[in-house]
């Protein structure tokens, strides 16, 4: 009668280190199973961000990019190839109406010093058949109109130094101009990728990283996950 307890005692003692076994089996199955699915996890980041990189560089060599000596170095040979490098078209009318305006600038005043010269030329000799500094009086006008020949004289040698002066005005200027064509295709090349729009914005993404300082060889892989946040300005 005593024996069928005994015997079932005994073998419920030898099931507890059975159970231990197994309970410490599902344990450690269960932690390998969480650590590879880290492992997994952190090599798809990996993958994907090293898919990402591929594009962004991909993207970044099909976008097309001037060089920036060749814009200045044509543009000097071509007035406004630079721009046309730099695919600035809507600069093309500006660039050339600016030379236009300087050109006839430097035409306009040119003559006008040539005029007075001339005037000046003939009305200080003593030849009296070089009167070109009639042409000069305006119709209704003569030479005793601007107080006599002494009076009209200085007054044109004050129109020719005014008209000289502003012959070599506009030669400064044009060249001026022509500089500034080519500095802003220099700049225009350099800076033809910066973004400079408006937005100014502050993007907020979750993100999961790999903490490298709490990761040693004793250690099994650590994840660390929180947010990234990008501002755009």
């Amino acid at each position: 009668m005593w024996i069928r307890p005994k015997i079932w005692i005994i073998a419920l003692l030898g099931l507890f280190p059975i159970c231990g076994f197994s309970h410490n089996f599902l344990e450690k199955q269960s932690q390998d199973t969480i650590h590879s699915l880290q492992n997994l996890e952190f090599k798809t980041i990996i993958e994907d961000d090293t898919a990402t990189d591929d594009i962004v560089t991909q993207k970044t060599t099909d976008e097309y990019k001037p060089n920036p000596n060749r814009a200045i170095w044509l543009g000097a040979v071509i007035p406004g190839y630079g721009q046309i490098l730099n695919r600035k078209y809507w600069k093309l009318p500006i660039v050339y109406g600016g030379f236009l305006g300087c050109f006839y600038a430097i035409n306009w005043n040119s003559r006008q010093f040539i005029t007075y010269k001339n005037a000046y030329l003939d009305i200080t000799d003593s030849d009296d058949n070089t009167t070109s500094y009639l042409d000069i009086i305006p119709p209704g006008y003569t030479i005793e109109s601007y107080g006599g020949v002494s009076s009209f004289t200085n007054m044109i040698k004050t129109g020719m130094d005014k008209s000289r002066y502003n012959r070599d005005l506009s030669i400064i200027i044009s060249v001026a101009y022509y500089g500034l064509t080519l500095i802003d295709a220099f700049v225009d090349a350099h800076l033809y990728d910066f973004d400079i729009s408006t937005d100014l914005s502050l993007k907020i993404k979750p993100t999961i990283t790999h903490d490298k300082f709490l990761t040693n060889q004793n250690t099994n892989m650590q994840l660390t996950y929180g947010l990234c946040c990008s501002f755009k300005f």
